[in-house]
Parts: C-alpha cells; structure tokens; sequence
C-alpha cells in the first residue's frame, strides 16, 4: 500500500524510497530506465514477466515521463491492461485496485 507520494519521494508500507520505483505484489524494486523519461520495453521486461492483470504508469508529478506507443502495445499484446497517469493519481489508483486486482506500479517520482 502506497502511504504518500509528494514530489521526488514516495512511502510505501511505512518505508520512504527516493528513486523512481516498481510495486510487485510481493517488493518494491527501484526503478532504473535507459533514457531518463521514456520507457522502453527493455526497461520493463522483468515487470511484464510477473504477468499481473494490470500495469499503472505513473509519469511523474508534471506527466514527462512518455510510455511509448510501441511498450504500451507490447504490454497489451501480453494481456495486461495499461494504464498511464500522472504519479499523484497512478498512487490513488494503485492503492483502489489493489484492494480487489493483480496491480502492479511503475512509478517516477520527479518531473
């Protein structure tokens, strides 16, 4: 569960990361991509390989962060559902559907 997000810094269950990062069900990795703000398949492979019913983009505090059309398609073509928002609200929409769905996030913190 997602305590609280501001700008550059997010707590979940009670710990405080810096750094942009994925939720699994089960961890929270950091989250490291080839260019800085867009995301390639090559930067979420090992999140779509857990195969979780759906995958929320947060794109930063201002949305600069771009979800390419070529990765949106390729998680699709997987059956996942993507959904890309700005951070703020991709926390909100984690936290309500992780209530009831196999969710996954991949979240930038800043920008």
């Amino acid at each position: 569960m997602i305590d609280s997000y501001e700008f550059g810094s997010i707590v979940i269950s009670g710990k405080r990361y810096d750094n942009d990062v994925i939720l699994y069900k089960d961890r929270v990795d950091s989250w490291w991509r080839e260019t800085s703000h867009k995301v390639t398949i090559k930067d979420i492979e090992t999140l779509v390989r857990q195969r979780p019913g759906v995958i929320i983009f947060g794109t930063g505090a201002s949305g600069l962060m771009n979800v390419g059309k070529d990765t949106e398609d390729y998680i699709k073509g997987k059956g996942i559902e993507v959904m890309i928002m700005k951070t703020g609200e991709a926390t909100k929409m984690f936290n309500s559907l992780s209530k009831t769905e196999d969710v996954a996030a991949a979240l930038h913190l800043t920008c």
